[in-house]
Protein backbone atom coordinates (compact mmCIF):
# COMPACT_ATOMS: atom_id res chain seq x y z
CA UNK A 1 0.00 0.00 0.00
CA UNK A 2 1.21 3.22 -0.85
CA UNK A 3 1.86 5.81 2.33
CA UNK A 4 0.37 9.03 2.03
CA UNK A 5 2.85 11.97 2.10
CA UNK A 6 2.28 16.14 2.86
CA UNK A 7 4.14 18.99 2.07
CA UNK A 8 6.27 19.54 5.01
CA UNK A 9 5.29 23.28 6.27
CA UNK A 10 7.29 23.32 9.96
CA UNK A 11 10.97 22.23 9.85
CA UNK A 12 11.49 20.24 13.04
CA UNK A 13 8.38 18.93 15.00
CA UNK A 14 7.38 16.25 17.76
CA UNK A 15 4.13 14.39 17.90
CA UNK A 16 3.64 13.10 21.76
CA UNK A 17 0.63 10.77 22.29
CA UNK A 18 -0.12 11.11 26.15
CA UNK A 19 -1.25 8.80 28.71
CA UNK A 20 -1.39 8.18 32.80
CA UNK A 21 1.82 6.18 33.26
CA UNK A 22 4.06 6.95 30.02
CA UNK A 23 4.01 9.21 26.57
CA UNK A 24 5.42 8.36 23.25
CA UNK A 25 6.81 10.85 21.36
CA UNK A 26 7.96 10.54 17.91
CA UNK A 27 10.46 13.63 16.43
CA UNK A 28 10.92 14.48 12.46
CA UNK A 29 11.91 17.13 10.20
CA UNK A 30 15.00 18.42 8.04
CA UNK A 31 18.33 17.08 9.20
CA UNK A 32 16.10 14.42 11.41
CA UNK A 33 15.89 10.86 11.06
CA UNK A 34 12.53 9.77 12.93
CA UNK A 35 12.52 8.71 16.07
CA UNK A 36 10.27 7.26 18.63
CA UNK A 37 10.93 7.16 22.39
CA UNK A 38 9.13 6.60 25.55
CA UNK A 39 9.07 8.22 28.74
CA UNK A 40 7.36 7.94 32.17
CA UNK A 41 5.05 10.44 33.37
CA UNK A 42 7.44 11.77 36.72
CA UNK A 43 9.06 15.19 36.41
CA UNK A 44 11.87 13.45 36.02
CA UNK A 45 11.20 11.78 32.99
CA UNK A 46 9.54 14.71 31.50
CA UNK A 47 12.51 16.82 32.06
CA UNK A 48 14.65 14.02 29.84
CA UNK A 49 12.16 14.64 27.02
CA UNK A 50 12.24 18.02 27.31
CA UNK A 51 16.11 17.87 27.13
CA UNK A 52 16.22 15.19 24.09
CA UNK A 53 13.43 18.20 22.28
CA UNK A 54 15.91 20.57 22.76
CA UNK A 55 19.07 19.12 21.75
CA UNK A 56 17.53 17.99 18.62
CA UNK A 57 16.13 21.71 17.87
CA UNK A 58 12.25 20.65 17.53
CA UNK A 59 10.60 23.87 17.56
CA UNK A 60 6.87 22.64 17.39
CA UNK A 61 5.46 20.16 20.19
CA UNK A 62 1.75 18.75 19.21
CA UNK A 63 -0.32 16.33 21.74
CA UNK A 64 -3.97 15.33 22.30
CA UNK A 65 -6.36 17.01 24.83
CA UNK A 66 -6.40 14.07 26.93
CA UNK A 67 -8.01 14.33 30.51
CA UNK A 68 -5.82 16.34 32.38
CA UNK A 69 -2.98 14.04 31.60
CA UNK A 70 -1.69 16.74 29.15
CA UNK A 71 -1.37 18.90 31.89
CA UNK A 72 2.39 18.32 33.36
CA UNK A 73 3.70 17.75 30.07
CA UNK A 74 2.57 21.33 28.95
CA UNK A 75 3.53 22.76 32.18
CA UNK A 76 7.36 21.25 32.03
CA UNK A 77 7.58 22.18 27.95
CA UNK A 78 6.18 25.64 28.38
CA UNK A 79 8.63 28.49 28.02
CA UNK A 80 11.45 26.35 26.47
CA UNK A 81 9.90 24.55 23.62
CA UNK A 82 8.25 27.68 20.70
CA UNK A 83 5.85 26.33 20.07
CA UNK A 84 3.55 23.51 22.32
CA UNK A 85 0.27 22.61 21.01
CA UNK A 86 -2.65 21.35 22.95
CA UNK A 87 -5.02 20.17 19.79
CA UNK A 88 -8.60 18.78 19.51
CA UNK A 89 -8.74 14.86 19.94
CA UNK A 90 -11.37 14.70 17.11
CA UNK A 91 -9.28 16.64 14.72
CA UNK A 92 -6.38 13.72 14.55
CA UNK A 93 -8.06 10.27 14.80
CA UNK A 94 -5.97 7.81 13.09
CA UNK A 95 -7.00 4.83 10.64
CA UNK A 96 -8.96 2.42 12.69
CA UNK A 97 -7.72 -0.90 13.30
CA UNK A 98 -3.84 0.42 12.98
CA UNK A 99 -3.71 1.93 16.97
CA UNK A 100 -0.97 1.64 18.66
CA UNK A 101 0.55 4.41 20.79
CA UNK A 102 4.11 4.63 18.29
CA UNK A 103 1.45 4.87 15.40
CA UNK A 104 -0.29 7.48 16.95
CA UNK A 105 2.71 9.35 18.09
CA UNK A 106 4.15 9.28 14.46
CA UNK A 107 0.66 10.25 13.14
CA UNK A 108 0.09 13.29 14.89
CA UNK A 109 4.14 14.30 14.44
CA UNK A 110 3.16 13.43 10.59
CA UNK A 111 0.38 15.73 10.70
CA UNK A 112 1.96 18.85 12.47
CA UNK A 113 4.83 18.98 9.85
CA UNK A 114 2.57 19.15 7.04
CA UNK A 115 0.54 22.13 8.75
CA UNK A 116 -2.70 20.01 9.57
CA UNK A 117 -3.32 20.77 13.12
CA UNK A 118 -4.91 23.74 14.61
CA UNK A 119 -3.91 24.70 18.32
CA UNK A 120 -6.47 25.12 20.91
CA UNK A 121 -6.47 28.25 22.96
CA UNK A 122 -4.46 27.63 26.07
CA UNK A 123 -4.54 30.78 28.36
CA UNK A 124 -1.69 31.92 29.81
CA UNK A 125 -0.01 30.47 33.29
CA UNK A 126 -1.64 33.48 35.15
CA UNK A 127 -5.12 33.12 33.89
CA UNK A 128 -5.27 29.05 34.68
CA UNK A 129 -4.10 30.28 38.09
CA UNK A 130 -6.87 33.02 38.56
CA UNK A 131 -9.42 30.28 36.97
CA UNK A 132 -8.04 27.46 39.24
CA UNK A 133 -9.20 29.87 42.46
CA UNK A 134 -12.58 31.27 40.59
CA UNK A 135 -14.01 27.94 40.02
CA UNK A 136 -12.93 26.59 43.19
CA UNK A 137 -14.56 29.31 44.82
CA UNK A 138 -17.93 28.66 42.46
CA UNK A 139 -17.61 25.45 43.70
CA UNK A 140 -17.73 26.12 47.11
CA UNK A 141 -20.71 28.79 46.46
CA UNK A 142 -22.62 25.95 45.36
CA UNK A 143 -21.83 23.86 48.44
CA UNK A 144 -23.35 26.52 50.55
CA UNK A 145 -26.49 26.83 48.37
CA UNK A 146 -26.67 22.44 49.18
CA UNK A 147 -25.87 22.37 52.55
CA UNK A 148 -28.97 25.09 52.92
CA UNK A 149 -31.70 23.42 51.36
CA UNK A 150 -30.80 20.68 53.08
CA UNK A 151 -31.00 22.56 56.32
CA UNK A 152 -34.12 23.63 54.88
CA UNK A 153 -35.23 20.19 54.46
CA UNK A 154 -35.02 18.83 57.94
CA UNK A 155 -36.75 22.16 59.30
CA UNK A 156 -39.61 20.45 57.16
CA UNK A 157 -38.72 17.36 58.64
CA UNK A 158 -39.41 19.43 61.79
CA UNK A 159 -42.78 20.88 60.41
CA UNK A 160 -41.07 24.50 60.63
CA UNK A 161 -42.97 25.99 57.30
CA UNK A 162 -40.83 29.26 56.94
CA UNK A 163 -40.15 28.72 53.65
CA UNK A 164 -44.12 28.81 52.95
CA UNK A 165 -44.44 32.56 54.54
CA UNK A 166 -41.30 33.96 53.14
CA UNK A 167 -40.37 34.68 49.49
CA UNK A 168 -36.75 34.06 50.56
CA UNK A 169 -35.02 31.97 53.49
CA UNK A 170 -31.84 33.87 52.87
CA UNK A 171 -33.24 36.94 53.87
CA UNK A 172 -32.15 39.13 57.37
CA UNK A 173 -35.50 37.89 58.89
CA UNK A 174 -35.51 34.36 57.93
CA UNK A 175 -31.87 33.63 58.87
CA UNK A 176 -32.29 35.37 62.32
CA UNK A 177 -34.85 33.16 62.69
CA UNK A 178 -33.41 29.53 61.46
CA UNK A 179 -30.49 30.97 63.68
CA UNK A 180 -32.53 30.95 66.53
CA UNK A 181 -34.21 27.21 65.98
CA UNK A 182 -30.73 25.96 65.57
CA UNK A 183 -29.72 26.93 69.30
CA UNK A 184 -32.81 25.17 69.89
CA UNK A 185 -34.84 27.66 71.14
CA UNK A 186 -38.55 27.53 71.25
CA UNK A 187 -39.77 30.98 69.52
CA UNK A 188 -41.97 32.99 71.52
CA UNK A 189 -44.27 36.25 69.71
CA UNK A 190 -41.30 38.92 70.96
CA UNK A 191 -38.55 36.70 69.55
CA UNK A 192 -40.11 37.02 66.07
CA UNK A 193 -40.81 41.00 66.69
CA UNK A 194 -37.32 41.05 67.64
CA UNK A 195 -35.97 40.64 64.12
CA UNK A 196 -39.02 42.00 62.32
CA UNK A 197 -39.23 44.00 59.73
CA UNK A 198 -42.23 46.23 57.78
CA UNK A 199 -41.40 44.98 54.26
CA UNK A 200 -42.35 41.18 55.26
CA UNK A 201 -45.25 40.36 53.85
CA UNK A 202 -46.16 37.86 56.94
CA UNK A 203 -47.67 39.48 59.75
CA UNK A 204 -45.91 38.02 62.91
CA UNK A 205 -48.36 36.09 64.07
CA UNK A 206 -47.91 33.95 60.80
CA UNK A 207 -43.73 33.26 61.18
CA UNK A 208 -44.81 32.51 64.50
CA UNK A 209 -47.20 29.88 63.80
CA UNK A 210 -44.58 28.91 60.60
CA UNK A 211 -41.95 28.67 63.48
CA UNK A 212 -43.80 26.37 65.31
CA UNK A 213 -42.79 22.70 64.59
CA UNK A 214 -41.47 19.34 66.55
CA UNK A 215 -37.97 20.41 66.67
CA UNK A 216 -35.77 17.66 68.48
CA UNK A 217 -32.47 16.93 69.92
CA UNK A 218 -31.45 15.06 66.71
CA UNK A 219 -32.62 17.83 64.64
CA UNK A 220 -30.76 20.56 66.50
CA UNK A 221 -27.66 18.73 65.97
CA UNK A 222 -28.00 18.18 62.78
CA UNK A 223 -28.68 21.85 62.32
CA UNK A 224 -25.97 23.33 63.89
CA UNK A 225 -23.18 20.94 62.23
CA UNK A 226 -24.52 22.22 58.93
CA UNK A 227 -24.40 25.64 60.22
CA UNK A 228 -20.83 24.99 61.29
CA UNK A 229 -20.09 23.45 58.16
CA UNK A 230 -21.46 26.60 56.09
CA UNK A 231 -19.63 28.83 58.40
CA UNK A 232 -15.92 27.23 57.70
CA UNK A 233 -16.98 26.95 54.27
CA UNK A 234 -17.79 30.72 54.02
CA UNK A 235 -13.76 31.22 55.70
CA UNK A 236 -12.84 29.51 52.93
CA UNK A 237 -14.38 31.82 50.39
CA UNK A 238 -13.56 34.72 52.19
CA UNK A 239 -9.92 33.70 52.19
CA UNK A 240 -10.32 32.86 48.19
CA UNK A 241 -11.94 36.13 47.97
CA UNK A 242 -9.03 37.94 48.77
CA UNK A 243 -6.43 36.27 46.62
CA UNK A 244 -8.41 36.46 43.53
CA UNK A 245 -8.65 40.14 44.29
CA UNK A 246 -5.13 40.52 45.09
CA UNK A 247 -3.94 38.80 41.30
CA UNK A 248 -6.56 41.15 39.78
CA UNK A 249 -5.67 44.25 41.55
CA UNK A 250 -3.23 45.60 38.67
CA UNK A 251 -6.29 45.40 36.54
CA UNK A 252 -8.45 47.35 38.64
CA UNK A 253 -8.99 49.99 36.02
CA UNK A 254 -10.05 47.58 33.73
CA UNK A 255 -12.30 45.94 36.42
CA UNK A 256 -14.09 48.88 37.44
CA UNK A 257 -15.19 49.67 34.10
CA UNK A 258 -16.58 46.07 33.28
CA UNK A 259 -18.44 46.56 36.62
CA UNK A 260 -20.27 49.48 34.58
CA UNK A 261 -22.36 47.00 32.41
CA UNK A 262 -25.73 46.28 34.18
CA UNK A 263 -26.11 43.33 36.14
CA UNK A 264 -22.07 42.59 36.05
CA UNK A 265 -21.14 42.72 40.02
CA UNK A 266 -17.10 42.35 41.60
CA UNK A 267 -17.37 38.17 41.37
CA UNK A 268 -19.35 37.93 37.87
CA UNK A 269 -16.27 40.53 36.35
CA UNK A 270 -14.03 38.29 38.44
CA UNK A 271 -14.78 35.16 36.83
CA UNK A 272 -15.79 36.46 33.39
CA UNK A 273 -11.80 37.71 33.10
CA UNK A 274 -10.44 34.42 34.98
CA UNK A 275 -12.44 32.49 31.89
CA UNK A 276 -11.69 34.60 28.78
CA UNK A 277 -8.99 36.77 29.79
CA UNK A 278 -8.15 40.79 29.07
CA UNK A 279 -6.55 39.57 25.58
CA UNK A 280 -9.21 39.74 22.93
CA UNK A 281 -7.28 39.02 20.25
CA UNK A 282 -7.37 35.39 20.69
CA UNK A 283 -10.70 35.66 19.67
CA UNK A 284 -10.92 37.16 16.19
CA UNK A 285 -14.98 38.08 16.26
CA UNK A 286 -17.71 37.69 18.65
CA UNK A 287 -18.61 34.49 16.75
CA UNK A 288 -14.81 32.97 17.86
CA UNK A 289 -15.92 33.55 21.74
CA UNK A 290 -18.99 32.02 21.53
CA UNK A 291 -17.83 28.94 19.39
CA UNK A 292 -14.96 28.89 22.44
CA UNK A 293 -17.43 29.15 24.73
CA UNK A 294 -19.84 26.21 23.54
CA UNK A 295 -22.43 28.27 22.87
CA UNK A 296 -22.68 28.27 19.03
CA UNK A 297 -23.96 24.77 17.29
CA UNK A 298 -21.80 23.49 14.96
CA UNK A 299 -22.92 21.89 11.26
CA UNK A 300 -23.42 18.11 10.88
CA UNK A 301 -25.29 17.51 8.15
CA UNK A 302 -24.97 14.42 5.33
CA UNK A 303 -27.16 13.61 2.30
CA UNK A 304 -29.31 16.89 2.93
CA UNK A 305 -30.08 15.49 6.28
CA UNK A 306 -29.51 17.72 9.42
CA UNK A 307 -27.83 15.61 12.09
CA UNK A 308 -27.55 16.10 15.77
CA UNK A 309 -25.84 19.19 16.69
CA UNK A 310 -21.93 19.30 18.35
CA UNK A 311 -20.69 22.27 19.83
CA UNK A 312 -17.61 23.59 18.05
CA UNK A 313 -15.90 24.22 20.86
CA UNK A 314 -11.86 23.17 20.52
CA UNK A 315 -10.33 24.22 23.35
CA UNK A 316 -9.71 21.91 26.70
CA UNK A 317 -10.74 23.69 29.01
Amino acid sequence: MTEVTFPQLIQRACGIDVHLKVVVATINGEGLKKETRSFGTFTSSLNELKEWLLSNNVTHVAMESTGVYWKPVYKVLEGFIPNVWIVNARHIKNVPGHKTDKMDSEWICKLLLAGLLKPSYIPPKEQRQLRDLTRYRNKLIQQIASEKNRMMRILEDCNIKLSSVVSSTSGVTATALIDMLCEGKQLTLDDIKSVYHGKLAASPEELLEACTGYVEEHHIYLLQMIRKDIDNTQVLIDDLSDRIKALLSKYDNVLELLKEIPGFSTKVVEDLVAEIGLDMSHFPTEKHLASWAGMAPGNNESAGKKKAQESLTETNK
